[in-house]
């Protein structure tokens, strides 16, 4: 790797950042605690210069992808073992990259900064559904894969995983893992969840339930007896229902109402807030434990009244995006008035 590409992904590394950004005329943008950061230390980059960058990162096989088709999503590792998943395009007529850094270790269960109660819960589970929500960099990849390395630790199971790239590489410990990377393992979620069944899984994990044919497959394995992850860009409980629900055809939703109020155990909507010293960020999740008033809710089309029945049920883990803020405000890191910036909360 060339002293430039080197000295750019260190110091994402040294200053514990998440997201590099290159674009032409534009100095290198690190993102740090979820708060954009141009390097003042650098001139703005040619096009020129950004091409050199992508392709010795990437290399050549998957540069000339970038030139053929002007998109290119890759996953690449660094020496130390800190992976990076890189998302190459043409802006402007120019080559352009977004490279996230991703961790190189597991958080434990105490480090996500969600409830014991919820996480023990879900690492017990043998079947159904558990969605992990939330807008893009909110954590929901690292809540799962960390989850998913206590089973690994704790459980003989098969662990199947499909994702695009594979961001966090498990190996094989009490559980026997296997993961498929859609593009160079599979050609789609879709198809790989189609022949997962035929790969004795346990534990699937779906990257992202992104259109109907992967949610329906993924509805239908926690429906035969498998333990399924998988994310949704939604920020509530009640729109996470919504929008599984809604991507069927009217004709359908019914009885798709019936399959999730029988497949789903947890939904779990993530937002990171960053400090107002911009020196971290503090997880505020909405978390659905779904019990027998729930389902019902979700059969009968009353989803709207969730809201209150999470506000009822904190003993058992639930909360209300409004009562998880108010926890995490009393830690004073982050004022009301930012969690508002970041947060749909009701007054």
């Amino acid at each position: 790797m060339q002293a430039q590409s080197q000295q750019l992904l260190l110091q994402l590394v040294e200053r514990n950042g998440s997201d590099l950004h290159l674009a032409e005329g534009n100095r290198p943008v690190m993102r740090i605690h979820g708060i954009l950061c141009p390097l003042e230390t650098h001139k703005p980059f040619t096009a020129e210069y950004i091409a050199e960058i992508i392709q010795d990162i990437v290399g050549e096989a998957a540069f000339k992808q970038l030139t053929e088709t002007s998109e290119l999503d890759i996953a690449a590792e660094l020496p130390g073992g800190h992976r990076l998943r890189i998302n190459g395009y043409r802006q402007q007529g120019t080559y352009a990259a977004a490279i996230r850094l991703l961790p190189n270790r597991f958080f434990t269960l105490k480090e996500l900064g969600l409830p014991m109660l919820v996480l023990e819960k879900i690492c017990r589970l043998h079947t159904g559904l558990v969605l992990v929500t939330g807008a893009t960099s909110s954590g929901k990849s690292t809540t799962i894969a960390s989850i998913v390395n206590e089973i690994n630790k704790e459980r003989p199971c098969h662990i199947h995983t499909i994702e695009d790239p594979v961001e966090y590489r498990h190996h094989s410990q009490k559980a026997f893992v296997t993961q498929r990377e859609v593009g160079s393992d599979t050609v789609s979620f879709a198809e790989a969840l189609r022949r997962a069944m035929r790969e004795d899984p346990d534990v699937i994990v779906v990257g992202e339930m992104r259109d109907l044919e992967t949610m329906s497959a993924a509805l239908t394995l926690a429906e035969t007896g498998h333990l399924t992850f998988a994310t949704l860009h939604t920020s509530t409980a009640v729109q996470t229902i919504s929008r599984v629900i809604s991507a069927y055809p009217a004709a359908q939703q019914a009885q798709v109402r019936v399959q999730l109020a029988s497949t789903l155990q947890f939904a779990i909507c993530q937002n990171l807030v960053p400090w107002d010293d911009a020196q971290g960020r503090s997880l505020i999740a909405e978390i659905l434990v779904i019990n027998s008033a729930v389902r019902a809710m979700i059969r009968e089309e009353k989803t709207h009244q969730l809201k209150n029945i999470m506000q009822t049920n904190y003993d058992v883990g639930m909360r209300t995006l409004e009562q998880a803020a108010e926890a995490v405000l009393k830690q004073n890191h982050i004022s009301r008035k930012q969690a508002k910036l970041y947060l749909d909360l009701d007054e």
